[in-house]
């Protein structure tokens, strides 16, 4: 059975940066990678676009991006979105025995103590945690995670189509050092951001006038 691999975030907007990651994990984990874009996340501030808006950005991002496609699971689902519901969700479907994994960012594992039920998460699915330039996760963890983590790591995508949860693989790959809060800043200031974003998503930004970016004056 075939690896199901979630990436989820706020995508606030989705950038370059992002599609690498998911490029890379789908590449090496030979799977699909389904982009979900986070509804009302818990642990930080409300998104800067609405949830229809950052899917359709998703979209336009990943088009005709072979391995990518967007899952709107968690833009449907009313209240607070936690990870750890969405993957009971997810395991429901996909049955006991299914392969499941959650892509993060190494900052999002480093700070995976403050998510909720987040010990439950590894019961659920594995993790695939794609490193930043400059990550922490070769020095000292905390030590709740670092005993969480302890027995859990393996080297081998193999492993996580082997077993339904519970392995974390680190995903190795160049990084662009971009983020969305940077890219909100420059819109905001009217700054370039020009090879941060999928031309068509820097095209919506500027159609929309999000982020305080200046939309084209009226005809």
């Amino acid at each position: 059975m075939a690896l199901h691999l979630v990436y989820g975030g706020t995508f606030d907007p989705i950038h370059n940066g992002h599609l690498a990651i998911a490029c890379a994990a789908r590449d090496a984990l030979a799977c699909t990678v389904h982009l979900m874009p986070a509804g009302d996340p818990p642990h930080r501030a409300p998104p800067g676009a609405d949830g229809a808006t950052r899917a359709a950005m998703v979209a336009l991002a990943i088009e005709g991006v072979p391995g990518l496609v967007l899952d709107r699971r968690e833009l449907e689902r009313v209240g607070r979105s936690y990870t750890v519901d969405t993957l009971a969700e997810l395991r429901g479907t996909l049955g006991a025995s299914a392969p499941l994994a959650w892509l993060v960012g190494a900052d999002s594992l480093l700070g995976l103590p403050s998510w909720h039920r987040w010990r439950d998460l590894f019961a659920l699915a594995h993790l695939v945690v794609a490193e930043r330039p400059g990550s922490a996760l070769d020095a000292a963890l905390p030590a709740g995670l670092a005993e969480a983590l302890q027995d859990r790591w393996t080297r081998a995508p193999a492993d996580l189509q082997s077993q339904p949860a519970g392995r974390v693989l680190r995903l190795h790959q160049p990084l662009s050092a971009v983020s969305a809060t940077a890219i909100r800043a420059r819109l905001a200031a009217g700054a370039s951001t020009s090879g941060w974003l999928p031309p068509a998503v820097a095209a919506f930004i500027q159609e929309k006038g999000l982020y305080g970016a200046a939309a084209p004056a009226p005809l």
